[in-house]
């Protein structure tokens, strides 16, 4: 029982609290309750198993703790199945289109009998949905375009879900004795932000025993082949793995082309042509003699080219930068130095100034930035000017406690919809870090949003633009912006753009990472951690940088605190 679909109870349990309209407190214990679970570093089947105390995780009471135990010990959830008699089966993944909350879903079901998605797609083509409160034609138009994108989705899952099963099926299976070797392919290995499927390789002599132990995986729901070579399960979340066992010979060549990308294999191949060779997953081939296939170094030999990082493997010039000797070296984990972007419970995270700060000092930083919302942020319990500095002077008294880590002085101040700042200047002068965010009225006209976020950016005080197109992966598109102008601006302001790390986001992404790379703007890779356990996810970050070719060089939190203190100042 993976924490991701302990969590995923909690979130079911949310969100048909939601429609029922029952009471907000008791509605988010649950969302904060599955945010906590889906963080931990730590496995709870295993806490559960060992007779551990649940409710020392934060957020987590006894009832919480009671329902965790009662998921691990049965695989269910006796009061969320009696919450489901109470709604239409469909109701809740109405939530999961873009701007219907809980009042939508509701008002739509009781005044328009819409219970699934495939009933809201038909009632808005139909325009039953036309005269219902403040909706015309414009809203029908915007929910017909969110299903679409929702359906765009259907069936893929973000990186971090990857991640989770992959790592935990390899571990599973590790140890089947004779096995030599084990490695997800496929798009998780190219670190692509969602995948659609998992697929691990592997060298065995037992082949039929790591096989036989693979069908057995605990969260399997359906066997969809199982033989000696192959065999594939569907988990109970709609993910399907498939484990190919391949001889060592041929090894490098199968993980070359499960790895993918399709058209980097495309290439590969014609270039292989143009040689005289032939490329496929058995190996590289002159006639019928193999020439390589045990590594994947010595395949990309055979071609005449060094070894290609997988997160480069897109078709996107990595195959001619190869051939030129002009590759990148791309930027990696332990080169990050400190993150400029994380929240306590001074609005809307889980922990303390000092226990952030030590958090981050265990991880090897030089220096953390707190940047507690700004007043805009109701939500968040965001904090005003006054409230702000007073919450200024408590880091200044953690920074004299604490030593082997700078603790910086920030915010994340709102973008108002007018470009203006929801902090004056006056308190935004004495943060040392100041991140600019839009949170709100992300459905203004492109040419509106990007002189908003213009305006914003070109404030004096502003260091940083986060998350600058606003996407939430598979929930929220990104909003209509000229990306291209606000980096301009950006490059010329000295504002640093954001890639937010969080596996929701990766937001700038990959190419628009490096597009701005290449236009000359300053990058930072941030968590936005909202507890400490959310520190571990810069990982995630790293990953859409090299997708993005980005180097040590191109992101401002790999150096100093002093000098990273100048690559900030306006």
């Amino acid at each position: 029982m993976e924490n991701k679909k302990i969590a995923q109870y909690f979130t079911e349990i949310a969100d048909l609290l939601d429609i029922m309209g029952e009471n907000p407190f008791r509605i988010r214990s649950y969302r904060n309750g599955a945010r906590t679970v889906e963080d931990l570093p730590e496995n709870l089947a295993g806490l559960v198993r060992e007779g551990g105390d649940l409710t020392r995780l934060p957020g987590i009471g006894e009832s919480l703790a009671e329902k965790i135990r009662e998921i691990v010990e049965t695989g269910k959830l006796k009061f969320l199945d009696e919450l489901k008699k109470k709604l239409p089966v469909g109701l809740p993944e109405l939530l999961r289109i873009e701007g219907i909350g809980p009042k939508k879903a509701k008002l739509f079901y009781e005044k328009a009998g819409v219970d699934s998605i495939q009933s809201l797609e038909k009632a808005a083509k139909d325009g039953r949905l036309h005269n219902l409160f403040r909706m015309g034609d414009k809203t029908e138009d915007n929910i017909l375009r969110a299903i679409k994108n929702y359906q765009k989705g259907a069936g893929r899952f973000r990186l971090d879900v990857g991640f989770t099963y992959a790592g935990s099926i390899t571990e599973y299976l590790k140890p089947v004795k004779e096995l030599k070797d084990l490695i997800p392919a496929g798009s998780l290995r190219r670190r692509r932000e969602t995948i659609g499927d998992l697929d691990i390789l592997a060298i065995c002599k037992s082949s039929s025993i790591l096989m036989n132990r693979f069908v057995k995986y605990e969260d399997a729901e359906d066997i969809l082949a199982h033989g000696t070579t192959k065999s594939s399960l569907r988990l109970s979340n709609g993910l399907q793995v498939d484990v190919r066992v391949m001889g060592a010979q041929q090894f490098g060549s199968a993980l070359l082309y499960f790895t993918g990308s399709k058209s980097h294999n495309i290439a590969l191949r014609t270039r292989a042509q143009e040689m005289g060779l032939k490329v496929n997953e058995y190996g590289i081939f002159r006639g019928k003699k193999r020439i390589a296939g045990k590594t994947e170094e010595e395949c990309y030999h055979s071609l005449g080219l060094p070894w290609i990082p997988p997160e480069l493997r897109e078709n996107r010039g990595e195959i001619e930068a190869a051939a030129k000797g002009k590759l990148p070296r791309l930027i990696e984990l332990g080169e990050i130095r400190g993150d400029l972007h994380a929240h306590t419970r001074a609005t809307d995270g889980k922990n303390s100034i000092e226990e952030m700060a030590r958090a981050a000092r265990k991880l090897g930083y030089a220096y953390i930035a707190i940047t507690d919302h700004s007043k805009a942020v109701k939500v968040a319990g965001g904090l005003d000017e006054q409230a702000l500095a007073k919450h200024l002077k408590k880091i200044e008294k953690v920074n004299e406690k604490l030593s082997g880590i700078r603790v910086l002085k920030g915010v994340e101040v709102d973008i108002l919809g007018d470009g203006t700042m929801d902090l004056n200047d006056d308190i935004l002068k004495e943060c040392e870090v100041v991140i600019a965010a839009v949170h709100y009225h992300f459905n203004l006209p492109e040419k509106e949003m990007t002189k908003r976020i213009i305006r914003g950016i070109s404030n004096r005080y502003v260091n940083i633009l986060a998350h600058p197109t606003g996407r939430l992966i598979l929930e929220r598109e990104p909003y209509r912006v000229n990306l291209e102008e606000v980096i301009k601006v950006a490059v010329n302001e000295g504002v640093v753009l954001e890639i937010n790390a969080h596996p929701a986001r990766l937001d700038l992404n990959d190419i628009h990472s490096r597009m701005a790379k290449e236009m000359g703007a300053k990058l930072v890779i941030n968590t936005d951690a909202h507890a400490i356990s959310q520190l571990g996810l810069m990982r995630y970050g790293i990953f859409t940088a090299r997708r993005g070719w980005l180097e040590k060089e191109d992101v401002i939190n790999t150096n100093p605190v002093k000098k990273l203190m100048g690559l900030i100042s306006r």
